[in-house]
């Protein structure tokens, strides 16, 4: 998992749900082995996702899950939050079910690589492949007692087009011309301090920062619908940041 923020209060459960999925940086890929009589098959995946939140994946061709996906394209994603936790059943998870097609969409690429940008290096072989998860329904575990099943259309996000076709140029603005910002942001709203903080994606609900190795997500208190919105909404992030800073020297 990416590490978050805490802003506002406990979400309802698609809405937790999807920033379980947005804030995902790894997950659990479970196809069905077609040459194991049916039996899952799970392995440790890199994860991204497209603006409406429905998870990307890049897969070789002679990976067991481009092979099973191949005869079978019903797959299971398992993302989590219970790193660093005294009891990891404390935390949340989420269980994505759907059916896994490969994409011919640039944008998946596009958003798949900027959040791992280590994948540049194989991603090109012939034998790369991304894929989309055309979600059916998502299990959401959100704590003892907090049991959820989710419709894949309250799972989904709005994906406003406006947005989505300017999010290559607003991430190069903010880390081109704002990058004090982007630092700003990852040290003072979300507490993690080091060098070369990096916008790496920004949707409807919130962005994605990476620092090193590591993925943020920093959630917005409301959704936005345009590049103005997103303006506005990372300025003000920008001057809380700020006043956070200077209360921290105080």
């Amino acid at each position: 998992m990416t590490e978050a923020t805490e802003r506002g209060n406990d979400p309802e459960p698609a809405a937790l749900a999807r920033r379980l999925l947005r804030g995902a940086a790894t997950g659990a890929l479970a196809t069905v082995a077609r040459d194991a009589g049916g039996w899952p098959h799970a392995s440790l995946v890199l994860v991204a996702v497209d603006h409406d939140a429905t998870p990307v994946l890049l897969i070789s061709d002679l990976a067991e899950h481009s092979r099973n996906i191949a005869a079978d394209d019903r797959v299971s994603l398992l993302v989590d939050d219970t790193a660093g936790r005294d009891d990891p059943l404390t935390g949340a998870r989420l269980s994505v079910q759907g059916r896994a097609a490969v994409s011919g969409e640039p944008r998946h690429g596009a958003r798949f690589l900027a959040r791992h940008p280590s994948a540049e290096s194989y991603a090109a072989f012939g034998d790369f492949r991304f894929y989309r998860i055309a979600v059916t329904g998502a299990h959401l575990v959100a704590g003892f007692g907090r049991i959820h099943s989710i419709a894949a259309g309250g799972l989904l996000g709005d994906a406003p087009e406006a947005l989505v076709a300017a999010e290559a140029g607003i991430l190069a603005h903010m880390n081109d011309d704002h990058a004090d910002a982007v630092a700003l942001f990852a040290r003072a709203l979300l507490g993690s301090a080091g060098d070369g903080a990096r916008l790496v994606g920004v949707d409807a609900e919130g962005c994605d920062i990476r620092l090193g190795p590591r993925l943020l997500r920093l959630d917005f208190e409301c959704p936005i619908a345009d590049p103005r919105d997103a303006r506005d909404r990372l300025a003000a992030l920008a001057r809380e940041a700020r006043a956070a800073a200077d209360r921290d020297r105080v």
